[in-house]
């Protein structure tokens, strides 16, 4: 049974937290999320209990950790529905669509190949492309936008022969649009295209299926997910990953290699994981996807989807508030104040005790789509609460211009 109550009991964060001498209301889960109590526990029980190395030790502690830390995997790509030999630990999800434009598209793309992505992508769907397509001579091309939503009709408009890779959000982390990238998957693979999904923003709110979506790359964060910062992984076909090349060299992932330069790398997962992993989040990554499977990804999906449309309903109602995603398909909300700069009306919910972000949120390419320098993102997960909701529509209605500086004086 969903109990949001007593969800928010496993979050230390959320036990009297205040900010500005007011109750925390946590609400930039887009940005990172809070941490429960079985992934903090998870997390400080390795560094107390058997803080040995992965893959190195001849001894009973190793060995343990060896165990954990294939468990992990093997829990992760359940959770995907994935393979245990497609899921590649990385830093974050930045790393892991580096690792493949680096790693694959590098050496997969030439001159007039095309790169589809779009203007909604943030930076680490974009700038990665941006230096391939510049060594390759490949052409990053953009979808268009329709009314802030990737569409199949705007797709197959710029699907063509040429185009070799597209890569995009599942979810927009600006709009929080849901993009249907299992058709995308479909109408690029019969074009002989892979796709590169960013699911940073959509596989802590909603049930993933690689296998169903069929997508060829699925990257994401950890921290967005409940689970600790450093951490995050590439899903990749397997077959995909084994034409890749790694972005690094070291220990772990090679079998052998000796003085004449000749270098047998591992098989994938392995070859891309040089060096020592961050055991300690690895193990907290596993809790937190135990967690989540335990509150059920189709019970979060839905009571965000609730919690939005509650939210969008009561936003709507005030006219100083300019809304840009109200029919989205997430828990995101980016919005406004008239006549108040973005970081200044920030600041005023800072005041009132409310985290949201502010800014361009690393899509500095949607600002001339949306008309603005930079928007405010107030963004749910399902340890928020309506009274929270309440509350915010509250400090939303009471920011104007001479309230929002007035908190400087």
């Amino acid at each position: 049974m969903f109990n949001v109550q007593s969800i928010r009991k496993d979050f230390p964060m959320l036990q009297g937290k205040t900010m500005q001498n007011k109750p925390l209301i946590y609400l930039d889960n887009s940005a990172t999320t809070l941490k429960p109590k079985q992934v903090i526990n998870a997390v400080v029980d390795y560094y107390e209990n058997y803080s040995a190395n992965a893959h190195r030790g001849d001894y009973d502690l190793s060995y343990y950790v060896d165990q954990r830390y294939e468990g992990a995997r093997k829990n992760i790509a359940n959770f995907l529905n994935a393979d245990t030999h497609e899921i590649v630990y990385t830093s974050g999800a930045s790393a892991a669509l580096n690792l493949v434009a680096f790693g694959y598209g590098s050496y997969k793309l030439s001159k007039g190949d095309i790169i589809l992505t779009s203007e909604a992508e943030h930076a680490s769907c974009v700038l990665p492309w941006m230096k391939v397509a510049q060594d390759t001579g490949a052409i990053l091309d953009y979808i268009p936008l329709d009314n802030g939503r990737i569409t199949i009709e705007n797709v197959k408009k710029k699907l063509n022969a040429q185009v070799k890779v597209i890569v995009l959000a599942h979810i927009t982390n600006v709009l929080g649009y849901e993009v249907p990238i299992k058709k995308i998957c479909e109408l690029a693979h019969a074009q002989g295209a892979v796709v590169v999904v960013d699911g940073a923003q959509s596989v802590a709110h909603m049930p993933i299926d690689v296998k169903a979506l069929d997508c060829d790359f699925f990257a994401f964060s950890g921290h967005k997910m409940c689970a600790p910062t450093g951490i995050g992984v590439l899903y990749g076909k397997h077959e995909l990953l084994e034409e890749m090349q790694p972005a690094l060299l070291g220990g772990d992932s090679n079998a052998r290699f000796d003085m004449c330069g000749n270098i047998q790398l591992k098989n994938a997962p392995y070859k891309f994981e040089s060096g020592t992993q961050p055991i300690e989040a690895v193990f907290g990554l596993d809790a937190a996807v135990q967690y989540l499977t335990s509150i059920g990804m189709e019970n979060i999906h839905t009571y965000e989807k609730e919690l939005h449309t509650y939210a969008i309903e009561k936003l709507q109602k005030l006219n100083n508030i300019i809304l840009y995603n109200a029919d989205n398909d997430s828990g995101i909300i980016t919005f406004n104040v008239k006549d108040v700069f973005a970081q200044d009306a920030a600041s005023f919910f800072n005041a009132n005790g409310i985290a949201v972000r502010s800014g361009q949120h690393c899509a500095k390419l949607l600002n001339e789509y949306l008309q603005t320098s930079a928007t405010i993102r107030a963004s749910i997960y399902f340890y928020t609460t309506k009274e929270e909701i309440d509350k915010f529509v509250e400090v939303c209605a009471q920011a104007n211009m001479e309230n929002c500086l007035n908190i400087y004086f």
